[in-house]
């Protein structure tokens, strides 16, 4: 078996996560991914601790040892790394010669700031029409903040994400991992497979346009569709769901449970299982818009039927009646369950553990025997 992009080359001038988000996926799906970074590295090689530490190419007589942190390796696995002065005519120049070879660029410059090399987008397409260029920033290539930096934790304040995140008596909250950065980078790989898909057709590349702002609007989802067909903002609702009721966390005896029902019928086997059968058949919460507008009050009474029971005993019975419901793991506990295990989500290319990208085929594998690159020489 081989990975579904094989053969592909990539150009990788991208730093942090969003750009290489993009690579990293490209990668592991089998494309040749060549990391063009500044001489000192991406900014996310001192992004620590914690560190790795391993032996390298002693490029700059550092002895052959390379402290990189973890968060590099979390976004560059399987990658190979150059490094390029671009004020540089000589690297600059061979630098474009490689682009020439290639089918995507991947760059998160600021809009414009390639131009006075000789890296934008419509320098690049004369040399090499069938390229397919990928540009992440902030706000996009237009619009009045086009030339405004912009960093995950901005747009998710500017999304409108923080404002439903969160207690409701407190203050906004963001999502614990860069969110809409990695969500930019999803979207990104679906973009250039797009425009490799249409290349086939027309013979040209073209550019790829991906805004953080964009994405962070973009999936707002059924809270945007709320506001708009319903006019009312959406507020934080702590653990709680807009739309659906129960589905949120409950107090149990040894702690807290995630319960999530999604019909009727899950209702009242979750009733049937407290030993509320009444509650289930109850009219006013015989459906989900009824239990919407009575939340409160029946998020109460079961509360009270669930806070005598045990996690484990409760989640099993939950199971058996088909029910969704379980726990609320740390970040260790998520990693260590059986079915993460058996989906093999954990790997080690080069010997540092990882997370592969979870795409699995039935006939096609993916690229993880590489590690995240050593810095490379100079090109």
């Amino acid at each position: 078996m081989t990975a579904p992009l094989r053969g592909l080359r990539v150009i990788e001038l991208a730093r942090i996560l969003a750009g290489p988000w993009i690579g990293q996926t490209l990668a592991d799906l089998g494309a040749e991914v060549i990391k063009v970074e500044a001489p000192e590295g991406d900014d996310t090689r001192r992004w620590g601790p914690p560190f790795v530490t391993r032996d390298a190419p002693d490029h700059d007589g550092d002895g052959g040892r390379e402290t990189v942190a973890a968060y590099f390796h979390a976004a560059n696995r399987g990658k190979t790394s150059v490094t390029c002065d671009f004020a540089d005519p000589g690297q600059r120049d061979r630098l474009l010669a490689l682009i020439d070879t290639a089918d995507v660029l991947i760059e998160n410059f600021r809009v414009g700031a390639l131009a006075r090399f000789g890296l934008d987008y419509e320098t690049l397409a004369r040399r090499n029409p069938r390229l397919v260029y990928a540009s992440v920033t902030g706000f996009g290539q237009t619009g009045p903040r086009a030339h405004q930096p912009g960093y995950d934790f901005l747009i998710q304040g500017m999304s409108g994400i923080m404002d439903l995140t969160g207690d409701p008596g407190g203050e906004p909250q963001k999502v614990g991992v860069a969110w809409i950065d990695i969500m930019t980078g999803l979207y990104g790989v679906i973009g250039i497979q797009a425009a490799l898909a249409e290349r086939d057709r027309s013979g040209r590349g073209q550019q790829v346009d991906l805004s953080l702002l964009d994405t962070g609007i973009g999936v707002l989802a059924n809270q945007a569709m709320n506001h708009l067909v319903g006019g009312a903002t959406p507020t934080r609702l702590g653990n709680a769901h807009p739309n659906i009721v129960p589905y949120q966390v409950f107090a149990v005896a040894d702690g807290h449970v995630i319960i999530a029902c999604g019909n009727d019928r899950q209702f009242v086997a979750l009733c049937a299982v407290l030993g509320m059968a009444s509650l289930g058949t109850d009219p006013a919460y015989a459906d989900n818009a009824g239990r919407v507008a009575h939340r409160n009050t029946l998020c109460a009474r079961l509360g009270d039927g669930l806070r005598g029971w045990a996690k484990a005993a409760l989640i099993e019975a939950l199971d058996r009646a088909g029910i969704p419901g379980g726990p609320i793991n740390s970040v260790a506990e998520a990693l260590a369950d059986p079915q993460v295990a058996a989906r093999a989500m954990m790997i080690a290319p080069g010997g540092i553990p990882g997370l592969r990208t979870p795409i699995a085929f039935s006939r096609s594998r993916l690229d993880l025997d590489d590690g995240a690159p050593d810095l490379g020489a100079p090109i």
